[in-house]
């Protein structure tokens, strides 16, 4: 397990996004980032993931064994990104395949995490066969057969059905369980069901509200005693965020 610890500034043209902005990410935990359309959640997972030019902005992305984060992120873009060529189980194995590091083995990990996202009936078809939900499900079994000790995920189910969401938050709770995570959302209740640790974004440039921790492991059944107060809490800060303390 690592730590990461991000601080940055960071401006597209006159819009100051970042000012002197930090953000720890402890060892094997969940952290879930919530703040309105606009606030910057994506663009921070992209300069931690390394994928915004130095043009736009300065800072740092540090793991405290000091090695160097390549080779060891998993992202999820909001995007699924399939490669339109590949079949579905290629597409979850689409790191290896580019690594020439492909196993029977590895295909047998790829058919079990197809039939943990309800998709083991579809491993040989192509992206354009697939429905909108199916091909997001294809993206997270790609990112979670990485097996990364970083993993940055970006809204990984906004387009699924509510009992299927129910079940993939459940799985990838399983599947990152000590491993450190930053999961991006728009939904209160999948933070509160799934987060060691929420922060709420907001502002220009972006500040963080003082974190809540939920009681209990996740993932938590969303009619917990608790859920209903943590919910308030979270939309008093996306809603009042001049009054919320902020850390950043």
């Amino acid at each position: 397990m690592i730590s990461v610890s991000v601080r940055m500034s960071l401006a597209f043209g006159n819009d100051q996004i970042f000012e002197n902005f930090q953000l720890q990410l402890e060892p094997g935990r969940m952290i879930c980032l919530l703040g309105r359309s606009g606030s910057g959640k994506s663009t921070l997972l992209r300069f931690i993931a390394g994928l915004i030019s130095d043009q736009f902005g300065s800072g740092e992305v540090i793991a405290d064994d000091n090695q160097p984060l390549e080779g060891r992120i998993a992202w999820m873009s909001q995007q699924d990104l399939l490669l339109p060529w590949l079949t579905v189980q290629d597409n979850v194995m689409v790191g290896s395949l580019l690594r020439n590091s492909s196993s029977d083995e590895l295909k047998s990990k790829a058919l079990q995490l197809l039939e943990e996202v309800e998709l083991h009936d579809v491993e040989t078809r192509y992206p354009f066969e697939l429905s909108g939900g199916m091909r997001q499900r294809v993206a997270l079994a790609r990112t979670l057969i990485e097996e990364r000790p970083v993993n940055l995920l970006d809204e990984p189910f906004s387009g699924l059905d509510a009992s299927t969401r129910f079940q993939l938050q459940a799985l990838t709770c399983r599947l990152l369980a000590n491993r450190t995570t930053l999961l991006v959302t728009h939904d209160p209740l999948e933070a509160i069901r799934m987060a060691d640790r929420i922060y709420v974004l907001s502002g220009r440039p972006a500040f963080l509200a003082e974190p809540v921790d939920p009681p209990g492991l996740p993932p938590r059944h969303p009619g917990d005693q608790y859920a209903s107060a943590i919910y308030a809490q979270l939309m008093n800060q996306l809603n009042h965020p001049e009054f919320a303390d902020h850390v950043a």
